[in-house]
């Protein structure tokens, strides 16, 4: 068996792992855990009940957290109105030019929007900005005419979330240095755009099986999901 680490134990001194916890005190026992050398992000895991397998059942979309995520968000923008993006705040931005950086091995970006005109071009991208979650898309919000507001929303803290093919979600909800209200609140607001995405094709059965909290180099304290699924 492997030995726990320092880490581990640590946090073990602070409250039972094995137990469910009230969103506040979840925070509150995560507050307490040993901090590393860096802003740590805080993430909140969820497990769900849908059928992973079944395309109706998919679980995405996007929410604003209200204290930010408090991470500097690089953007590019697909677009020939290269002066415009970058006025607007983008970090880089371009189309023909961007592309073959990418096709080059190029992705010094974290978030990717694209006018609906650019999208016409930028869909070859799909094999190389699909599998890592950077190909834009309507659904999210990155495939916009109005580039102003996609990188205000983006660069504000508006977060995706995007079920795997277990059927698991991982969302930042901001940094270990963010006072325990913020993080509660951005928690609430993305537990919440979560609950209101559940498939309309998905009867019975529990719907958010589990959700826990953690920081980058911490262990998980779980949550108590039962009011999450009376919706």
């Amino acid at each position: 068996m492997q030995k726990a680490s320092k880490r581990y134990r640590s946090a073990v001194q602070v409250a039972d792992l094995t137990k469910d916890y009230p969103l506040k005190e979840a925070v509150e026992i995560l507050a307490k855990f040993p901090k590393a050398k860096f802003d740590e992000t805080v993430e909140l895991s969820f497990s769900l009940g849908v059928d992973a397998a079944s395309g109706d059942q998919n679980v995405r979309g996007t929410t604003p957290l209200p204290n930010g995520s408090g991470k500097k968000v690089r953007v590019l923008v697909f677009t020939d109105n290269v002066k415009a993006a970058l006025d607007a705040g983008a970090d880089t931005a371009g189309l023909q030019d961007i592309m073959a950086k990418i096709n080059e091995g190029w992705l010094d970006f974290d978030v990717a929007i694209a006018t609906t005109e650019a999208m016409k071009t930028v869909r070859s991208l799909a094999r190389v900005l699909g599998p890592k979650g950077l190909m834009p898309n309507p659904k999210s919000g990155t495939v916009t005419d109005d580039i102003v507001a996609g990188i205000k929303a983006v660069k504000a803290g508006r977060v995706e979330f995007k079920m795997d093919k277990t059927a698991n979600i991982g969302v930042g909800v901001g940094k270990r240095s963010f006072t325990a209200d913020q993080i509660i609140e951005n928690a609430v607001v993305v537990i919440d755009a979560i609950a209101k995405a559940k498939p309309a094709s998905f009867k019975g059965g529990i719907y958010i099986k589990t959700i826990a909290i953690s920081s980058s180099q911490s262990p998980a304290v779980h949550v108590a999901v039962g009011e999450y699924n009376k919706a």
